[in-house]
């Protein structure tokens, strides 16, 4: 626990920036650094130098390289992007340096989840209607507006859901952009949070139902059904098409009861969005601190955005359990690298404004606090966008981070809970699966109370430890996993939050 009356916090012993606890007035004495004093005016959550700096030297936090001076710093100066740049260095990939002995599984934690018929365990209870084509979206939408209060004999039901998105057609029929998006089709078609799952067509469209059931080997039964527009004579004939087989699905919906499974059955998609100055002091690591109990517990925890682990990778290859894992960690990183340059970018266009505002100041600073949220045990795996997770443990997948696009993977990937943490306040949610928000501190708590799960800014405030609040954390995702509502599935949040990853040419 820190002590709340320093006005800022060390994270590591080598740093050469300390964190602003509050707002530091100019020429405050930054606590136990030897009596340096602000030069100027810090804003809450930003860096301000422990030390002299001088032009080019490395600058360190977490006690990692977070960007170099780009000139002459003196010990108390506001360390941001007037003053600290991005820069080349040799990373020490160390594939599996860190790696530690397996442990037995503690069976312990258990939650109240829903059973179905394959064994696989829900965390909710939804019936859901996807498109293979933007053109069908209008009419997924009409089938789910019609089940809006009208649920009441079903209580048991959690919902009707459309779920849409942009694509589907104006694409290459083959190739990455297609597999991708039928893979992530294909994995919420499966995703046992719905009970039941219809997919429309148009009928004409590059995406053809017949070839996504066919690559994806998806079968029609009383769970998955598919029809399209054309097919069924129109607009309100496919409407009354698609609320027939709702209807028809509602009763054994209903049937679902939940009962007590191992803590083993949760898949934890962890998320960071409007993130800042102290994501990576609080929240991302009281969330490391639950993804190790849950993985302690025979859970599984998926990280991702890959753009937001650049400048951090080599902390996740010296714990990837062999060097393969480790290896496929990096190509997907040289993936990106290449993507961004044909497009005219790099990995380095971030923070956003909104991070930059709450204190950050380049993506390896960014990046170094968002791989807390890992945890501490060994990466097992390393997979593509919406690929089907199979290993027990921490893995990693390829996404990127834009938190819809990114989340949409996870959900299609298998993860049945969404751990979001956030400083600038996120509005997010994502059906059919639950969404815990994770303010990093105390003031955002305090802002945005309805939209925020719990407060990890206790941590920062010096009240709780990062432990305690990870316990916390542990704690919560089993009762939202026990079906507890989130405040995100109180606003109602979800739908529109679907977002597939869109790859290749629009044509």
């Amino acid at each position: 626990m820190s002590n709340a009356a320093d006005p800022t916090l060390r994270l590591h012993a080598s740093d050469d920036v300390v964190i602003a606890r509050t707002l530091i007035p100019a020429g405050t004495v930054l606590g136990r650094e030897g009596g340096v004093r602000a030069t100027a005016t810090v804003p809450a959550g930003h860096k301000v130098a422990a030390r002299a700096l001088a032009a080019g030297q490395p600058v360190r936090r977490y006690g990692q390289i977070i960007g170099f001076a780009s000139r002459d710093i003196a010990a108390g100066e506001h360390v941001h992007g007037h003053n600290l740049a991005m820069g080349d260095f040799a990373r020490d990939y160390a594939f599996g340096a860190d790696q530690r002995p397996t442990v037995p599984v503690h069976p312990g934690a258990t939650f109240a989840g829903i059973v179905r018929a394959d064994g696989a365990i829900a965390t909710r209870n939804y019936l859901g209607i996807l498109t293979s084509v933007n053109c069908s979206a209008t009419v997924a939408r009409m089938v789910a507006e019609h089940f809006r209060n009208r649920l009441a004999a079903y209580p048991n039901v959690d919902g009707v859901v459309a779920l849409t998105h942009k694509s589907g057609c104006g694409m290459a029929a083959e190739g990455e952009g297609m597999e991708v998006l039928r893979r992530t089709l294909s994995g919420y078609a499966r995703h046992p949070n719905f009970s039941a799952v219809q997919v429309v067509g148009l009928g004409c469209e590059q995406n053809q139902i017949g070839c996504l059931l066919s690559d994806q080997e998806l079968r029609q039964s009383g769970k998955f059904s598919a029809y399209t527009i054309q097919g069924k004579g129109g607009t309100m004939q496919a409407v009354r098409e698609g609320i027939a087989r709702i209807e028809a699905a509602l009763p054994a919906a209903n049937q679902a009861a939940r009962q007590p499974v191992p803590a083993s059955h949760l898949t934890l998609g962890l998320q960071c969005g409007g993130s800042d100055g102290y994501s990576g002091i609080s929240a991302n690591p009281a969330l490391g601190v639950a993804v190790d109990l849950l993985v302690r517990h025979g859970g599984t925890a998926i990280l991702s955005e890959t753009p937001e682990i650049y400048g951090a990778e080599h902390l996740l290859t010296r714990r990837a359990v062999s060097r393969e894992v480790g290896e496929k960690l990096l190509r997907r990183i040289r993936w990106w690298e290449d993507y961004t340059r044909r497009h005219g970018s790099e990995l380095n266009n971030n923070p956003s404004p909104g991070n930059k505002a709450g204190g950050l100041t380049t993506i390896l600073e960014k990046s170094l606090g968002a791989v807390a949220k890992a945890g501490t045990t060994n990466l097992v795996d390393v997979v593509e966008y919406a690929e089907a997770v199979t290993a027990k443990g921490l893995n990693y997948m390829d996404t990127p981070g834009f938190d819809p696009v990114s989340v949409t993977g996870q959900v299609a990937g298998g993860a049945n809970l969404i751990l979001f943490t956030t400083g600038r306040g996120s509005a997010y949610g994502c059906k059919p699966v639950p969404s815990l928000k994770l303010a990093t501190h105390s003031a955002l708590f305090a802002q945005q109370e309805e939209d925020m799960d719990l407060n990890c800014g206790t941590i920062i405030d010096g009240t709780e430890s990062i432990e305690q609040v990870g316990r916390r954390i542990f704690d919560r995702m089993l009762a939202t996993a026990s079906g507890q509502k989130t405040k995100s599935e109180t606003l109602g949040y979800g739908e529109d939050e679907f977002s597939p990853w869109v790859l290749g040419a629009t044509l």
